[in-house]
């Protein structure tokens, strides 16, 4: 077959890389549960979650908090589904509001078309997840938890200390942390 292609415009790249890596994400999801059922799920958790804090260390910007860096990353990660997100700071952290989750819509509309999708939802996966990423990566005094909502779900960062105990004023200081 010769025929010369043109190139994707940005669109269609954007929906080809998520098309991509929801492939890429269900094969594993699928490879995993059905050689190792859930124990291997929770393994793969562990893997993942040991990889990544690994990289966001690697990533993160000079004079950002890991806390701030990992709000960041899942507010931009939820972005890249068109997730109607928005992010509010709070006196003891942050809080990020997952109104509308373009990945469950994703989910929903693959679904719709045939996919055989390996969870029902996905919430749990990647609560359980970006969990144990945070526990991994955030400062030790701050607390990452994540409630479920009808199409969403809400993270919250929060510090152990009490507003203004840190010299940069913020919850979080403001400061690289190891």
């Amino acid at each position: 077959m010769t025929s010369e292609t043109s190139p994707l415009d940005p669109a269609e790249k954007v929906d080809l890389w998520r098309q991509r890596y929801f492939e890429a994400q269900a094969a594993a999801e699928e490879f995993v549960l059905g050689e190792h059922g859930e124990e291997g799920l929770a393994g793969w958790i562990e893997a993942n979650s040991r990889i990544t804090a690994d990289l966001l260390r690697a990533q993160r910007p000079d004079g950002v908090s890991a806390t701030d860096h990992f709000m960041t990353r899942m507010q931009r990660q939820l972005l890249l589904y068109d997730s109607a997100v928005s992010t509010e700071p709070q006196p003891s952290g942050t809080v990020l509001r997952n109104a509308d989750c373009g990945i469950l819509r994703y989910r929903k509309k693959a679904a719709r078309a045939g996919v055989v999708l390996t969870f029902k939802s996905p919430c749990g996966y990647c609560q359980k997840l970006h969990t144990a990423i945070a526990n991994r990566y955030v400062e030790p005094d701050v607390k990452v938890s994540c409630e479920q909502t009808e199409d969403g779900c809400t993270w919250r960062a929060e510090s152990a200390h009490a507003p203004g105990e840190d010299a940069a004023g913020s919850p979080h200081g403001g400061q690289a942390a190891d």
